[in-house]
């Protein structure tokens, strides 16, 4: 159910937007870049396969229609099990998400929260020590709606 803002809360809101000060942007270093752009972890011929689609999942998991919390555990769970059966690449779909036109400015999204979060969930500190990387996955495997992870052995 979604509550719509009274014209008192709207030109408060304008209000406050027009009178803050803006905030000094600091620029973090960049490193500079390498000649190839391969993830962390994956070697050159790997990542080439996953490029191109080669190397088929041996796991998949699909998260389509989850909240983020029932994502999260599925996610754990899987990637756990994935790698307590030698499994090296897995298959996660998050789906691209459908971003709602009607939100406001501020919650709007051009992905998905699960695309979004997914990638954060598996470079957390539980997950991480199962993954060696991941990577976009090919248009034949999902396309932008899913992403390959590499297990360690």
């Amino acid at each position: 159910m979604t509550r719509r803002a009274s014209e008192e809360e709207k030109i408060l809101f304008r209000k406050t937007v027009a009178e803050a000060s803006p905030q000094a942007v600091i620029k973090p270093r960049t490193k500079k870049a390498t000649a190839k752009a391969v993830p962390p972890g994956l070697d050159g011929a790997t990542s080439a396969k996953l490029k191109r689609g080669a190397k088929a999942p041996d796991a998949k998991l699909d998260l389509h229609g989850m909240t983020q919390a029932a994502a999260h555990r599925a996610l754990t769970s899987f990637i756990r099990q994935a790698h307590k059966n030698g499994v090296r690449l897995a298959l996660v779909v998050t789906g691209q998400g459908n971003p709602d036109k009607e939100a406001a400015g501020w919650a709007k999204s051009p992905h998905g929260a699960l695309k979004q979060m997914v990638p954060r969930w598996l470079n957390e500190g539980d997950l991480a020590a199962f993954i060696t990387g991941t990577a976009p996955a090919h248009i034949r495997h999902g396309g932008n709606g899913a992403l390959y992870v590499y297990l360690r052995k």
